[in-house]
């Protein structure tokens, strides 16, 4: 089985994945919604404790903490924050036997999808919410012409890091079946260390170490620190460098869980 589909088939997967999602277009709707009630009330708070600071607080200016805000309220759609189970779901109803007899690469055939699930909800998710922001608070604009090429690129390879970490959890379904409270588990930690509540910059230097050593600032962080150009040049480069990194080393993984897995499922149909 060749690793990599046709042009055209990989195509028609990331089509797949957009047509999919966009069959729920109220639902879309909602989470932009939500995403931007939530917003309001985070940059209130970030903004009253920069003013408690003086004006800003671990190199956050106003404009800036409003530009995190909504760049990370945004991305929660594109970068599938919450809950995704799909894959653990088939896998307990035993859907994944189907699955297994396509002659696709399933890690790669699931990762097609899921980049064209983002595609759909970055026009409705992240563009929302970001023009929200724009109107009532501001946003800081970028300095240089390859902020936003870099800032795109940044961002797929964010989607790719949450996709893989997000498989990885559910490939532990072929182990414990119900893997509802590991997703719990998984939600809170990853939001927490990705930089989706306050930026990374603003935790303890003990707590910032931590997330740093893990995949999460990947998905969130970085695509915002692109964007505000906290980092700039050749070291903005070396932090997408750092999620393609990260990208290769979750997928990877995946790949060992899924094959050692699928060994399991024959042992197991005997």
């Amino acid at each position: 089985m060749r690793l990599l589909p046709p042009p055209r088939t990989a195509a028609a997967l990331v089509a797949a994945g957009f047509r999919r999602w966009a069959t729920y277009r109220q639902a879309a709707l909602a989470g932009a919604f939500t995403n931007t009630v939530f917003g309001v009330v985070k940059v209130s708070v970030l903004l009253g404790v920069a003013a408690a600071a003086g004006g800003s607080v671990a190199g956050y200016d106003r404009l800036e903490l409003s530009t995190y805000t909504w760049l990370s309220q945004g991305l929660i759609g594109v970068v599938h924050v919450f809950g995704w189970t799909e894959v653990a779901e088939r896998v307990r109803s035993g859907d994944i036997a189907i699955d297994l007899a396509r002659p696709l690469d399933l890690q790669v055939a699931w990762l097609l999808q899921d980049l064209g699930r983002a595609a759909y909800a970055t026009g409705v998710r992240f563009v929302v919410p970001l023009a929200v922001g724009a109107l009532f608070f501001g946003l800081r604009v970028p300095g240089s012409v390859w902020t936003l090429p870099l800032f795109v690129v940044s961002t797929v390879l964010a989607v790719v890091v949450s996709f893989g970490c997000r498989l990885l959890v559910n490939l532990c379904a072929f182990w414990l079946l119900d893997v509802r409270g590991l997703v719990t588990f998984y939600v809170l930690t990853s939001t927490l260390l990705m930089g989706m509540i306050v930026p990374v910059p603003l935790f303890p230097t003990w707590l910032r170490v931590l997330a740093y050593a893990t995949p999460f600032p990947a998905i969130v962080q970085a695509p915002v620190d692109v964007a505000t150009e906290r980092l700039s040049g050749l070291d903005a480069l070396a932090l997408v460098a750092s999620q393609l990194g990260w990208a290769a080393l979750v997928l990877v993984l995946g790949r060992i869980v899924l094959a050692r897995a699928t060994r399991r499922l024959v042992v197991q149909g005997g």
